[in-house]
């Protein structure tokens, strides 16, 4: 179970990544996993750092509202030795 934040609290977005918006062909490295997606990163490309590299990630529409750190997977998937 996950505690959200509260609805009379503003979205959990770092300055520094509205600031880096401006140029769309250069992908934006995010260390904070925390932030929202909000509808003005629609369309860009950023590298969201996963605690040992950083994972490419394009945002679409449906991503509105979730965090960065919901995309990068930080456990590698495990595989039963042959």
């Amino acid at each position: 179970m996950t505690i959200s934040r509260s609805s009379w609290k503003v979205p959990l977005i770092k300055r520094n990544i509205t600031e880096k918006l401006k140029n769309d062909k250069i992908p934006i490295k995010i260390l904070s996993r925390s932030s929202v997606i909000t509808p003005n990163c629609v369309g860009f490309k950023f590298l969201v750092h996963n605690g040992k590299l950083f994972l490419p990630l394009e945002v679409t529409p449906l991503m509105i509202g979730h965090k960065f750190g919901e995309f990068s997977f930080t456990r590698k998937k495990f595989k039963f030795k042959k």
